[in-house]
């Protein structure tokens, strides 16, 4: 019995490795079930096995990726003086991670697309969406920024990041304009700041 969920869990981990490559080189639309089997080395029932459709696998997918950028982002932030320029650090990693590469092709270009806002959203908060509350309320709670209410507020600079996170991923100068975002969000959270 242990073996048998050993061998599920491998193949599992054999299509999503195969997906992730798939989806973040050649986009969702371009990828097929035929070809993540391929290149898992699995028979294409296995897949199906497995993921249902090729929007479980994607979705699958889209969660490994925002759970390891959400990694990335705690690393870059911890080095940080205090949570809003964490913040500000992590936001900047966001920017630089999603507006090119494999990355960028799954959370933002076919992200939205495939999931749906309310869905890719979800997802979102569970990972880098979830973390701007939390840390909000941690600026807060040390007095870095007036006590108001978390969720407006967390809601209003996290939009303002995924629309410039969208800008930035359109864009063919995606490291000046990721800069140039980052910029302005450090503009928008120091503003929130208090003074002594």
């Amino acid at each position: 019995m242990a073996k048998q969920a050993e061998r599920r869990a491998a193949t599992s981990e054999a299509i999503l490795t195969a997906a992730r490559r798939l989806f973040g080189t050649q986009g969702f639309a371009a990828t097929t079930m035929d070809d993540i089997a391929a290149a898992a080395g699995v028979a294409k029932g296995a897949v199906y096995h497995h993921f249902k459709t090729k929007e479980a696998v994607f979705e699958a997918v889209f969660d490994a990726v925002s759970r390891d950028l959400v990694a990335e982002i705690d690393r870059t932030a911890r080095a940080e003086k205090d949570v809003l320029a964490a913040m500000v650090a992590g936001t900047q990693h966001y920017f630089a991670a999603t507006a090119k590469g494999p990355t960028g092709q799954i959370i933002l270009r076919d992200g939205p697309a495939v999931l749906g806002w309310e869905r890719w959203r979800e997802i979102d908060a569970q990972h880098f969406g979830g973390k701007m509350p939390r840390a909000l309320s941690a600026a807060m709670e040390a007095g870095l920024i007036a006590k108001q209410p978390v969720a407006p507020l967390a809601r209003l600079l996290l939009g303002a990041v995924t629309e410039a996170a969208v800008a930035c991923a359109g864009r063919t100068d995606i490291a000046r304009a990721g800069a140039e975002y980052a910029r302005a969000f450090k503009s928008l959270v120091e503003a929130l700041r208090l003074r002594a």
